[in-house]
């Protein structure tokens, strides 16, 4: 398929948005999907591309939180190799059976997610007690994250974020920067699993992964200097977003 300049300028902006809004709350994927779908690209090739796109939104928020030693490499490198296996298995696995029972479940938890954030406002204002070691975060909740992330994805930045909160301890913004590099994690095996089976379009990967680049990096700098003034409003909204869309898709409107 071949796209004119005006539609390619058009998906650029559009991942721009994306990409700010993605690395302050997640739920980029919301705005970015079903614009690749209206194209009239091919639902695997558009998930295909969509991943390649945000690679380059993921990869330039993880950049900057690492430059600025938001995320220290050292301690989280178990945690980030087994999202990693966790999104091939879940990559894998999408391809050869119904997901229908998770999209069913997923606006609840999305839900869950946006309401747990609003009802404790103080939750991640500050670091607090590490509820799990890093290993075990690593085995039993990174590897879970990774294959969700594999085998659906929407939600999985808030789910990555709220994760580093609850069970690491981290303050917002920390846990932000995190869940950030844990999500390049998964796009980037994702991705590979993509390659192998040439559902990509380049060329709107290409262009969109720009504007996923410069989007990221300006909303990782807001992260860095707006922090949870900015983050908590932002995830509650995306998440009761997110949930809308999602019960939408799934017919619950239709009377």
């Amino acid at each position: 398929m071949e796209f004119g300049l005006d539609i390619l300028a058009i998906l650029f902006v559009v991942a721009l948005v994306a990409g700010f809004i993605d690395a302050i709350a997640g739920g980029g994927g919301l705005i970015t999907i079903p614009s690749l779908l209206m194209t009239g690209i091919p639902p695997a090739v558009a998930l295909g591309t969509n991943k390649l796109q945000a690679c380059g939104g993921s990869f330039s928020a993880s950049l900057y939180f690492l430059r600025k030693r938001a995320v220290n490499f050292s301690e989280v490198w178990l945690i980030l190799l087994m999202i990693f296996f966790g999104s091939v298995a879940g990559t894998i696995l999408i391809q050869l059976i119904d997901a229908s029972v998770i999209k069913k479940i997923l606006p609840f938890l999305i839900l869950a997610i946006g309401v747990y954030f609003l009802v404790t406002p103080k939750l991640g204002d500050e670091d607090r007690k590490q509820r799990l070691s890093y290993p075990v975060f690593a085995f039993c909740i990174g590897t879970l994250m990774g294959f969700y992330d594999g085998f659906f994805g929407p939600g999985t930045g808030s789910i990555m974020s709220l994760a580093c909160v609850t069970l690491l301890g981290f303050n917002l913004a920390k846990a932000t920067a995190h869940a950030k590099v844990m999500n390049f994690t998964s796009n980037l095996a994702s991705l590979i699993l993509f390659l192998i089976g040439g559902q990509i379009l380049w060329t709107v990967g290409l262009a969109m992964m720009a504007g996923q680049f410069i989007g990221a990096n300006l909303g990782a700098k807001m992260v860095m200097t707006k922090g949870k003034t900015l983050i908590r409003p932002m995830v509650v909204v995306m998440s009761f977003i997110m949930t809308i869309k999602m019960a939408f898709d799934q017919g619950w409107f239709n009377f």
